[in-house]
């Protein structure tokens, strides 16, 4: 057994202990704000430590870059694609979380709820 089979294992395993964190987050989160949190951060971490993890297993170039593609397309979208259903959550006018304190998209005159569609 080689040095790199045992750190890319380890590697591996770290990334899927993450993804499983990330997927156990989605379902207790209480809110879709807090689920997007959970859907990119350790997600997207626990795809690089896979990638990384293969890479060091195989050892060859080509694989690196295919995966380091993935990786960088991964940390592109990811953070777009929770952004974006993220506004247009808030937007539609679903309901915050219990314990969420302050809304910073409120508006200014102490309005709560999300701003009006026709601005």
């Amino acid at each position: 057994m080689r040095v790199g089979d045992v750190v890319g294992g380890a590697l591996m395993l770290t990334g899927s202990l993450l993804t499983l964190l990330a997927a156990l987050g989605l379902h207790r989160f209480p809110d879709i704000f807090a689920r997007m949190h959970a859907a990119t951060k350790p997600a997207t971490l626990g795809l690089v430590l896979l990638l990384v993890g293969a890479v060091v297993t195989v050892g060859q170039v080509a694989v690196a870059l295919r995966f380091g593609l993935v990786a960088g397309l991964a940390f592109i979208t990811a953070p777009v694609a929770s952004h974006m259903v993220g506004r247009a959550a808030y937007r539609a006018g679903v309901e915050l979380g219990p314990d969420t304190v302050l809304d910073e998209l409120a508006d200014p005159d102490g309005a709560a709820g999300p701003p009006d569609p026709g601005r």
